[in-house]
Formats: C-alpha cells, structure tokens, sequence
C-alpha cells in the first residue's frame, strides 16, 4: 500500500507542479494521470469536479482530497492533498527567497505571457468537455465514441435554467446558482 500512495502522492505533485491557472486547468492532466491510468471513471471524475466546485475551499485540494480519499481512504487523502499542495509551497518559497526582483524580470513576464492562452485553451477545453458530458453522457472521449441519440435532457434543462437565471439576473451570487443547481438537480431528477 506504501508504493500506491506514493504513486499518487507523486501523482499528485506533477499535477501541483505544472498546474497554471487554478484548479480548472488541472483537469485535463487529473483525465490523463487518473482516467488514463485506470484509477477513477470518466463518470466520477464528472463527479468529483461537481463535489469540489460546491464544497468550500481551493478546488485543487478538494479534488485531490477526494481523489485520494477514493482510492485509500484517509491516508489516499492526505498524500494526495500533500502531493497537490507542496509544489506550490515549494514554489513561493524559492520565489519569496529570491524577492521581487524575480517577479520583474523579462523571462519570467514573457514566461507567464506565453502561459496565458495555454491556461485559456486548458479552461475552454474542460468547460466544452463538462457540457459536452453533461447533455451526452455515454460520449467516450478516450475512444472517440459518440451516441448521439441519448440526450441527457435533464441536465440539459437544468444547464439552461441555470445560465437563463445568471444571464438575466446579472447580480445572483455564485453561492445561489449553487443552491439553485443543487434544487433543480433534486426536484428535476426525483420527479421525472
């Protein structure tokens, strides 16, 4: 069991490592480093993205946490939350150990230039992949495998319901579209 924990703690830290803007940009190497090598489902991936966007703190603890957590239980947490959260420690370290100087030079400013559209491209990429997987559920993205002709017409209306209300109600709380979700979610689901 030493090894396997290991293996996601490591994992994990890659993950932390070349992880640039924020948590959902992760998702694409979590697809890869978990789906790929057999250890979650597509479909609890899926899950695990919704558990961690609407439980309080970082996204990329709780994915981590949960994915572990998963896996082997309490100690698959903790050495996936170590693996997720050291590298960045590490990193403002070594950055706060050099000073601002380090922040203000050319390479590091062309550096997170070039960063930028590729951390849009990796958010764009999981947004198009989650509302794809949210109206066709059975689409294998491993296998390029598409069944059209089931629609997942629930969460379909209750993606629309929920962009109508944020289009139109242009001040509601993210916390509301939240709840909102969640409600529909149990009334569209117990009931149909």
């Amino acid at each position: 069991m030493f090894v396997e924990l290991l293996t996601l703690f490591w994992i994990f830290f890659k993950i932390g490592l070349f992880t640039f803007g924020g948590g959902y940009a992760m998702i694409p190497l979590i697809r890869q480093e978990l789906v790929g090598g057999g250890y979650i489902s597509q479909e609890l991936l899926i899950d695990f993205i919704g558990i961690s966007e609407s439980t309080p703190g970082p996204f990329a603890v709780n994915m981590a946490t949960f994915v572990g957590m998963s896996q082997y239980g309490l100690l698959g947490a903790v050495a996936t939350t170590l693996g997720v959260v050291l590298p960045s420690f590490i990193i403002i370290l070594i950055i706060a150990s050099l000073g601002s100087r380090f922040l203000e030079s050319r390479g590091v400013k062309l550096a997170f230039i070039g960063l930028k559209p590729a951390v849009i491209g990796l958010i764009l990429s999981v947004s198009l992949s989650l509302i794809i997987h949210a109206v066709w559920p059975n689409i294998d993205f491993e296998n390029l495998s598409f069944d059209f002709s089931i629609f997942n017409l629930k969460g379909l209306a209750i993606m629309i319901i929920v962009f109508l209300s944020s289009v139109f109600y242009k001040k509601i709380s993210p916390i509301k579209i939240i709840l909102l979700s969640a409600i529909l979610g149990m009334l569209i689901y117990s009931i149909f």
